[in-house]
């Protein structure tokens, strides 16, 4: 039976969800056969723009960019970890991933399904469960140096808060008076880890060797059937070659059998 490719990719399209604060993304007609005899496009979108890998360079300036890492770490078989049916805001704790960490073979790709790209393109989108430190530490510590997630983000991505200047700031104000560390059901602000919400990126991302993440990947479901019938799967996040970069836009893709 020939091997299925499946397409984890989120398409690129005008107006598409991003990262609170990064780049919109904007694709119009920069020459049309009409009037030049061909179509090109142009391109308006950021580095961590949909379905993107980040480069240890993303969280540290003294860490590798993009294209220092070498090609084996954005391709190789995958383990999947069943994180579906967890509460919004979900803290991922070591735990939760005992079961995949006990199948992880030398340069697996670890996979977190979260179930949450049935939210893309709606504000719950923003809250996805996310990796504690600890749980960060413990996939390094068991030899993960590709790390996928079917979400925003593998760390805590804070709730944008009100377009009102004035009603921001006074629920900031209360939010520094009740809790100066904000939590897993907060409202933005400081989050775990002390750094801007980004604890796990730092601890995955400086692991020795170097690392890559890759996320916004669509549904994983098909990934984790192959997974339970004992059926191999390879992924495969190859990004544009951007130079000194801190990430890149990928193709990513799934090889099942």
């Amino acid at each position: 039976m020939a091997p299925t490719l499946i397409d984890l990719t989120h398409p690129v399209t005008t107006g598409m969800p991003v990262y609170p604060g990064d780049p919109e993304v904007e694709l119009r007609p920069a020459l049309t056969t009409a009037t030049a005899g061909v179509n090109v496009l142009a391109l308006h979108l950021g580095s961590q723009s949909g379905t993107h890998v980040d480069a240890p360079y993303h969280v540290d300036v003294t860490w590798p960019t993009l294209d220092g890492l070498p090609l084996a770490l954005f391709t190789g078989p995958a383990v999947v970890a069943d994180l579906r049916g967890l509460e919004p805001r979900t803290a991922v704790t070591p735990g939760l991933l005992a079961d995949a960490l006990g199948r992880l073979t030398p340069g697996a790709v670890l996979l977190l399904a979260t179930g949450w790209p049935r939210h893309w393109g709606t504000d719950r989108y923003l809250a996805h469960p996310y990796l504690t430190p600890a749980a960060a530490e413990a996939l390094v510590a068991a030899g993960v140096r590709t790390l996928g997630v079917d979400a925003l983000s593998i760390d805590r991505t804070p709730d944008p808060g009100p377009a009102d200047p004035a009603v921001a700031a006074l629920l900031a104000d209360l939010a520094d008076e009740h809790d100066d560390h904000g939590g897993p059901g907060g409202t933005g602000g400081p989050v775990e880890g002390g750094d801007g919400g980004l604890a796990a990126h730092r601890v995955l991302l400086g692991a020795e060797g170097g690392a890559v993440l890759a996320e916004n990947l669509t549904d994983l479901t098909a990934l984790l059937d192959a997974q339970a019938a004992g059926v191999p799967v390879e992924v495969s996040f190859f990004p544009l070659r951007l130079v000194a970069a801190d990430g890149a836009p990928v193709r990513a893709v799934a090889r099942i059998g």
